[in-house]
């Protein structure tokens, strides 16, 4: 199989089913072999919070998840209540570090 490019994925709304999309595609694009990261800006860090069987896929396969900082602050979400090593950060470092990767927005 070829290298594959990242991936990273920004879930742009606090939509239940375009997050189920996201993770989908996030651990399809993992368990090819290939970096991912799912990002989910602004209210759909809420979406974080919860047992959903696709986030703990997703997790133990490699998606690397980040939270939008702006988004748990607005939401009164702290940062230990997300899943274990889901980092916190913004839009600015999502793109600085997307070198190469494809980028999708859900």
């Amino acid at each position: 199989m070829p290298d594959l490019r990242g991936l990273t994925i920004i879930v742009a709304t606090a939509d239940a089913e375009r997050f189920d999309a996201a993770l989908t595609l996030a651990s399809a694009y993992a368990a090819l072999g290939g970096r991912t990261r799912l990002y989910c800006h602004d209210r759909a860090v809420g979406l974080l919070i919860g047992s959903a069987p696709l986030l703990a896929i997703a997790r133990e396969i490699g998606v690397a998840l980040v939270a939008c900082q702006t988004g748990l602050a607005n939401a009164g979400i702290a940062h230990d209540s997300l899943p274990p090593a889901t980092e916190a950060g913004g839009m600015v470092g999502i793109l600085a570090a997307l070198d190469d990767d494809r980028l999708v927005v859900i």
